[in-house]
């Protein structure tokens, strides 16, 4: 029984190794692609990215598939992948109509928040906050970090995150997620010009005072509100 159970484990060790890598050598990927080190239209090969991260083809070819479904890259037949174009304007209008629908939507089905859910917003938002400074602290000095502002992004998904999970509806999540996709598309354009930091650093301050608040209407406004100047300031850079 014993033999058994460790079997059992190492059986569970080895999947959870494998999801690991994989997770890896997907952020990798990401971070490549959004870089700049690949431009629209590149091939991207599996053998030849598998040999540049050192690992088996398996978890890049696994990684592809993941990023197809952002839109960041697009398989044609008997040809492999390639990297996709960045969104144009009129796909970025469309983007942030859904996502307004969708957050406003979450914020106003959060409300009123619980204790629970207003000490995780706290706690996403001075994360973003940390990273933003840091992030303000680069552009200062004329620094270009990428994975900076790679774990900068994160921590803005995280913040949204918290009330998607508080909103009690499974299927806004779902949407959500599968939107959340394709706003890696979006930010191909913005990696290297992140100046909007501030601002949105202090509209979730913002979104996180409006659930502290008795006022029902006030989180759905703050976060429309937020998602609206994003728009506005992301439609902006594009057109620069």
């Amino acid at each position: 029984m014993a033999a058994g159970q460790k079997t059992v484990k190492r059986g569970w060790d080895s999947a959870i190794d494998r999801r690991g890598l994989r997770d890896h050598v997907y952020d990798r990927i990401l971070t490549m692609l959004l870089s700049g080190e690949v431009e629209p239209g590149e091939r991207l090969s599996i053998d030849t990215i598998a040999r540049q991260l050192e690992v088996s083809p398996t978890p890049v070819r696994e990684a592809m598939v993941q990023l197809e479904r952002t839109g960041l890259v697009t398989r044609e037949a008997l040809k492999g992948y390639r990297m996709a174009p960045p969104l144009g304007a009129a796909q970025l209008a469309e983007l942030f109509d859904a996502r307004i629908m969708l957050e406003a939507q979450a914020a106003r089905l959060a409300t009123p928040a619980t204790d629970a859910m207003l000490q995780q917003l706290r706690l996403a938002e001075q994360a973003h906050r940390s990273i933003g400074e840091r992030v303000i602290t680069a552009l200062r000095s004329g620094a270009s970090d990428v994975e900076l502002t790679a774990e900068y992004f994160a921590a803005d998904e995280a913040f949204h995150r918290v009330v998607f999970d508080h909103c009690g509806n499974r299927y806004l999540c779902e949407m959500s997620d599968t939107l959340g996709a394709q706003v890696h598309r979006m930010r191909q354009s913005v990696l290297h010009g992140v100046t909007d930091v501030r601002e949105a650093i202090a509209e979730h301050e913002a979104i996180a005072d409006a659930f502290a608040s008795d006022d029902p209407d006030a989180p759905e406004q703050a976060m429309r509100q937020h998602i609206e100047l994003v728009r506005l300031r992301s439609l902006d850079l594009e057109s620069q």
